[in-house]
């Protein structure tokens, strides 16, 4: 992989290599003979292939190096694009929440034709990375429902088109993709489960290093996500106490969320309804399972920015020694250095170590529910400490931080028509205990995790198995393979609860700082099309942070409404000249108070703390006040 800023490339010769490595490395090891594979399915990132008219790589990147033939998901070159598309308002967006991320095939492709004619010229197909290898094993085009063939998804089982693929990209400029007999990103398109072509070609099942080692005419499934084969994986791992008697099968597993944990997290739920929800992306028809619409959310950087944090800590290279030294991992490591802090200063929950310490985690862009690729990461709390402990918080804030992020997704979801009450979580960041416990916690779900280790292997898996007719159907395989492990429960304790529900409302406080405005303005933060400003006065530097300390000599937490209302009227009637700008962090809830404050000084700019649901209401009334954003508790008044 090739990385330079937003630039990430990588090779289909490299990784078609390393597959066969390792199809012939696990035969080898489980003294599987080839005639004993009973069929082979393919899962891979949701990243775009350039395929020459022999089969050959073509260039991606700005050196010309033909090898570099792949952008990946991560890729951001395409922002700008990205924007334009968005602004464009086809029906299809509705989709992808409203508007389409860089990390999708649509903006990259318009970045090549743009920036890069001569490739553009020279490919023949465009593919996503998973069908490009069941091309290279089978010869078959056909497509499974990825990120570039969900904009032709039906709304239908019969897969027909439904009028959202030729219009909508010669509306976004990209129209040639369909000139000529054939089209570059492909006509046919498959459920899970269908088998492709007449299986493994001779060339791709020689025995020789480059190729799988397999029998000709292998069954082969089609193609999935990534993370789509972790939601097939695992998604039927339901243990007898998770087990919801008074529903039927269909109805129970739409409460389920499938958190596929790597170096991003991608949440995927199913349901039998269509349901459209603001900055996800879907409902995509049979994308992952056949007949059941797949939501997708997401956080584009977990895994990745938890390395980011460790990795760049002064107190990194000492605490790999130490951890090498123990053999465990820098975050087993990190892990039992929490456990001991919180004994030492008699904290009641390790939790709370973080309660000076408080982290946004878009350091790569707000996937879901916010939508918004140019979202910052924020850390609050830096002091000039640098010993390992310092890391140590600093990593337990970032994994909290990344836990209300899915929080944030989970409620989203929940308030625009799903019911989930059950996480089901695979992939890396899964194996984490301490990331896994913080997640139940937080988000207040019991988390399954299954007992196979690798349920994104599986998931294909079970492709390949269905296509080689194995079982009847991808449900069938599902319940047959799919086995719970460990259930992580959450907390109980309602000091826990009520601490983690404060440090919830300052990242949501935090995320609406740092979003930025349709004229690159902060803070600002739109919601059903009201866009609220700080025109506090004197006025901040743009996108500074003010968060006030979890107050822990706080009788009670959070401190009721009454007086919060209290002391919002006693600054008020303190300051009548003009509210001080360095805002106190309060809420106000009762629109009868806040409407009868701001009536009685109708010519003074005064800023009140108000929820959305407060500020959308005065402004409709054109109530005659500027209002202020901020939307952080303070604990202990």
């Amino acid at each position: 992989m090739w990385k330079d800023k937003d630039c990430v490339e990588q090779s289909s010769t490299d990784i078609w290599h390393a597959v066969c490595a390792a199809v012939r490395s696990a035969c080898l090891l489980e003294n599987v003979a080839p005639e004993d594979v009973a069929g082979l399915g393919f899962t891979a990132t949701c990243s775009l292939v350039a395929v020459g008219v022999d089969g050959s790589p073509v260039s991606v990147s700005s050196n010309g190096d033909s090898k570099r033939d792949i952008l990946v998901w991560m890729d951001h070159r395409s922002v700008d694009q990205a924007e334009r598309i968005s602004s464009q308002g086809s029906p299809a967006l509705q989709f992808y929440g409203g508007g389409v991320s860089p990390e999708m095939q649509a903006p990259k492709l318009l970045w090549v034709k743009e920036n890069m004619q001569e490739s553009w010229s020279m490919v023949w197909r465009w593919m996503d990375l998973s069908n490009w290898l069941t091309y290279r094993a089978t010869g078959d085009d056909t497509r499974s429902l990825s990120h570039m063939e969900q904009w032709r998804a039906s709304d239908s089982s019969d897969m027909e088109p439904c009028g959202r693929d030729e219009v909508f990209w010669a509306q976004i400029g990209l129209g040639d993709l369909y000139e000529g007999s054939s089209a570059k990103i492909g006509h046919s398109v498959a459920f899970p489960g269908h088998p492709l072509g007449s299986g493994l070609t001779p060339t791709s099942a020689k025995a020789s290093k480059s190729e799988l080692g397999l029998l000709p005419r292998t069954p082969v499934g089609i193609s999935i996500l990534d993370a789509y084969a972790g939601g097939v994986g695992v998604l039927e791992s339901m243990s007898n106490a998770e087990f919801k008697a008074d529903m039927s099968d269909e109805e129970a597993i739409c409460h389920r969320m499938v958190l596929v944990c790597g170096t991003s997290t991608c949440h995927m739920v199913v349901s039998k309804k269509k349901l459209i929800i603001p900055g996800v992306w879907g409902p995509f028809l049979s994308a992952m399972i056949p007949e059941f619409w797949l939501t997708e959310c997401g956080q584009s950087a977990t895994g990745a920015l938890l390395d980011y944090i460790v990795q760049n800590h002064p107190a990194a290279p000492l605490l790999a020694n130490q951890a090498a030294s123990q053999n465990l991992s820098i975050c087993e490591l990190l892990n039992k250095m929490l456990l001991s802090m919180s004994h030492e200063q008699n904290m009641p929950f390790l939790s709370t170590l973080s309660q000076d310490t408080h982290v946004l985690p878009d350091f790569h862009g707000n996937r879901s529910p916010v939508a918004d690729p140019k979202s910052k990461g924020v850390i609050c709390g830096l002091t000039l400490d640098t010993s390992e402990k310092h890391l140590a918080l600093l990593y337990l804030a970032t994994i909290q931080g990344i836990a209300y992020g899915t929080r944030h997704i989970v409620e989203h979801c929940n308030a625009h028509g799903h019911k989930i009450d059950t996480l089901l979580a695979c992939g890396g960041l899964s194996k984490n205990s301490l990331y896994i416990q913080e997640h139940a916690d937080i988000i207040g779900c019991p988390i399954i995790l299954p007992r196979e280790n690798e349920s994104v292997l599986l998931g294909a898996a079970i492709l390949g198995a269905v296509a080689a007719k194995r079982f009847s159907g991808v449900r069938d395989a599902m319940r047959a393979l799919n086995a719970p492990g460990k259930v992580v429960y959450p907390s109980l304790d309602p000091k826990l609860k009520k601490y983690h529900d404060v440090k919830y409302q300052i990242f949501r406080g935090a995320q609406r700082l740092t979003v930025k405005d349709e004229h690159g303005d902060l803070p600002s933060r739109r919601t059903d099309g009201v866009a609220i400003r700080d025109r506090c006065s004197p006025s901040p530097p743009r996108g500074r942070l003010h968060l006030i300390k979890l107050k822990r000599e706080a009788k009670e937490w959070p401190p009721p409404l009454e007086y919060k209302m209290a002391a919002l009227q006693m600054k008020v009637e303190e300051n009548a000249e003009e509210f001080p700008g360095q805002r106190r962090l309060l809420e106000c809830r009762l629109l009868p108070e806040a409407k009868s404050l701001a009536a009685k000084k109708k010519k003074l700019r005064i800023c009140i703390p108000v929820t959305v649901d407060v500020a959308r209401a005065l402004y409709r009334k054109r109530t005659p006040c500027t209002l202020g954003w901020t939307h952080v508790h303070l604990p202990g008044g």
